[in-house]
């Protein structure tokens, strides 16, 4: 082929690609475009730039792709008119509602969020052509968030989480049984891996709308002494291992939501410790017990909960007198959005009392301090890293042993 031939081919090539390119551009150029197909599709909020001059019919159809990305369970309803964000069909749950509400806020160009109770008649035609989901009875398998999330500070909610404590007084002889150090040691590592597997959801039930789900619950908590001198170069003996199975029926409503639940708890010492401690006999403090929860939001950083319970039956060779109350509260403060790694971040403290008649109704004191991260304001699973102080009882075979120690952990869960 001659260099006149190759030059017209080239040249006929590059006016093909120029007036291709004129007929399918659009006012936004195709690679931003794309950019933000992509973004919303991956749920990402896009720059501010791309939304500065868009019309309401983009900002609407962008929002909704967002909510019906992160809160997919709820089937929200967004429209816009110059710029204020109308939500239709949000939560009876409060805490999950501000969450909703708190993630619109924070996008770009948004002037005002309100919720709506139903649409302007003018809206109607549009809707018509939009996606509408038909109502649902329930939701198998809910993943967004919990009815009623986990107390944090409880020595027993179910969540993965290791914990270093130190400083155990083993105080209080004279009204409890001390601990001895040489049972428990000063230093001692508790290792959880606990978790809700919510099962079924029931949408607007009984007269107050609210949501109704089933969960199992489960959780293993361990305890290993610190610093000993084992064969074989060991520096941790296994002290005790409890475990728990639990059904909990949860039902919120707007600032409120209780909890019932069912469960099987069972403590198991650990084969190390009763190598190094063949005095102590192994005892099956093990117990099926009912608890009814309440809490309520008292703000949007504000929880207060408490619950009565009663061992309806424990093993003979362990007998635990039957009734407990429990009772706590959560405050959160500080709270920032950190927009370039999409987290959601704030400073709690919390604080849970167990009163049970098995120690005479003495106080069992548990309290944190820390900071945790979630993608969504107030719902969804966080990362939390703490310091914590207890001064109160023990677990498993050790129930009646007093302890008081401090320690420094992180959680993983609701």
């Amino acid at each position: 082929m001659s260099r006149k031939k190759v030059a017209l081919v080239l040249c006929m090539l590059l006016a093909g690609c120029f007036f291709n390119r004129k007929a399918l551009s659009t006012p936004c150029e195709n690679k931003n475009l794309q950019k933000t197909v992509l973004n919303v599709a991956n749920g990402q909020p896009v720059r501010k730039q791309h939304l500065e001059k868009e019309e309401d019919s983009y900002l609407e159809g962008y929002i909704q792709a967002l909510v019906n990305s992160h809160y997919y369970e709820f089937n929200i309803l967004v429209y816009i008119e110059n710029g204020d964000v109308y939500l239709y069909n949000l939560p009876k749950n409060d805490l999950i509602k501000n969450s909703i509400l708190r993630f619109v806020k924070d996008l770009p160009e948004i002037r005002s969020v309100t919720e709506v109770f139903k649409f302007p008649k003018e809206r109607l035609k549009t809707l018509k052509n939009r996606e509408i989901r038909p109502q649902i009875k329930g939701i198998w398998f809910p993943q967004t968030t919990v009815l009623f999330p986990p107390m944090i500070a409880n020595p027993r909610a179910t969540l993965y989480s290791a914990n270093y404590r130190s400083g155990d007084r083993g105080v209080y002889a004279d009204s409890c049984h001390a601990v001895n150090h040489q049972k428990m040691g000063k230093t001692s590592t508790i290792v959880s891996l606990g978790d809700s597997f919510p099962i079924y959801r029931w949408c607007n039930v009984l007269k107050w709308k609210g949501d109704l789900q089933i969960e199992i619950q489960g959780g293993i908590w361990s305890m290993f002494r610190m610093g000993v001198r084992r064969p074989r170069g060991e520096f941790a003996q296994m002290v005790n291992t409890d475990f728990l199975l639990g059904v909990p029926l949860s039902y919120a409503v707007n600032k409120w939501a209780f909890r019932l639940r069912i469960y099987h708890i069972s403590g198991h010492l650990g084969d190390e410790f009763m190598q190094d401690h063949r005095e102590h006999e192994r005892l099956n403090p093990s117990m099926e017990a009912v608890d009814f929860f309440t809490a309520y939001q008292v703000s949007k950083n504000l929880r207060v909960y408490f619950g009565p319970g009663w061992v309806f039956h424990s093993d003979k060779s362990y007998p635990i007198k039957p009734f407990y109350l429990e009772y706590g509260g959560e405050l959160r403060f500080l709270g920032r959005k950190s927009y370039y790694h999409k987290l959601y971040g704030t400073f709690f403290i919390a604080t849970y009392i167990r009163n049970w008649q098995a120690v005479h109704w003495r106080f069992d004191v548990s309290s944190i301090f820390g900071y945790e991260w979630s993608k969504l304001q107030g719902v969804g699973r966080k990362m939390r890293i703490f310091i914590n102080y207890r001064n109160g009882y023990s677990e498993g075979q050790f129930f009646t042993d007093c302890t008081s120690c401090t320690g420094l952990g992180f959680s993983w869960g609701f």
